[in-house]
């Protein structure tokens, strides 16, 4: 099969199953501990809520998610791309359709009436179903939307940003209904951060040094397998009293467990140091997202 096409079945697969796994959490794990998962989506459930309890009415999930999902798709149109936004907009079409109209069969297989595994295990499948759409180079749209462009622009994870600001959604709830929901609800979501920054490293970079009798070697496998380059540098070490050389290099977090083989392979006397970088301020290459 020609790669392009499988590269697209990969994508289209992984968004409908992220969309189908995020319904069926909200239906049941969301639903069953009363939570707000925070973003539009935890938007949408406190509208509802307040429309039910104060004016006796109720508004489709998916009427409420797809209108405000409207102007960040737009703007992920212009400044992320075309593809990214289609695919994005997939999951949001999938996972608020089947919010609304997920079979009772699907919705009673898990049934909890505990708020604490409700939040913690709602979280992780919440994080997993972000995940599958991350890895399909797609997003569930609304706060992901923005928390993608700032990763794309400035090269930093903004989950953590997210998640503060999703914590004046729940201080909302907090006030208006319960606040023991509001702080099982912050649980959830920080569960759910914790699950993508574990899972989903494409925003986190890892600092190489290595040391090497074969740099030019080196460096050529590093530029092939992640398109990245190295910084060679001629030094001394002091305990064999003998000159060696220094390769520096930042690559993608991700990418370190297929390096480090690598580099064993072509000389498995080195020394690799591998450091977590916080922040970069340069060119640095990354996957496009069409």
């Amino acid at each position: 099969m020609d790669n392009k096409i499988f590269y697209t079945l990969k994508r289209f697969f992984l968004v409908v199953l992220g969309g189908v796994i995020m319904a069926f959490n909200i239906n049941t794990f969301v639903h069953a501990g009363g939570l707000l998962p925070g973003g539009f989506t935890g938007v949408v459930l406190l509208v509802q809520e307040i429309c039910q309890r104060y004016g006796n009415f109720h508004i489709p999930f998916s009427v409420l998610y797809y209108a405000l999902n409207a102007i960040p798709a737009a703007f992920c149109f212009k400044y992320i791309g075309r593809k990214f936004t289609f695919y994005s907009i997939l999951m949001i079409t999938v996972s608020g359709f089947l919010t609304d109209y997920m079979p009772a069969m699907f919705i009673n297989f898990i049934q909890l009436h505990d708020t604490l595994l409700s939040a913690v295990f709602g979280g992780i499948i919440n994080g997993i179903s972000i995940v599958l759409c991350l890895y399909a180079d797609a997003s569930s749209g609304g706060t992901d939307f923005i928390a993608i462009y700032i990763s794309e622009k400035y090269r930093k994870e903004a989950w953590y940003y997210i998640f503060f600001g999703n914590c004046i959604v729940l201080a909302i709830a907090g006030i208006l209904f319960s606040l023991n929901k509001a702080l099982y609800s912050i649980i959830f979501q920080y569960v759910t951060t914790l699950t993508l920054g574990a899972l989903y490293r494409n925003y986190q970079q890892s600092t190489l040094f290595i040391i090497t009798k074969m740099p030019e070697e080196m460096h050529r496998m590093i530029h092939q397998k992640t398109n990245h380059g190295a910084t060679i540098i001629d030094c001394f070490g002091s305990f064999e009293k003998q000159k060696r050389t220094l390769l520096y290099s930042v690559i993608t977090a991700s990418q370190v467990k297929d390096i480090i083989p690598e580099i064993k392979k072509i000389d498995d006397e080195s020394f690799v140091n591998v450091i977590k970088t916080e922040h970069i301020n340069g060119k640095f290459y990354h996957h496009p997202k069409d």
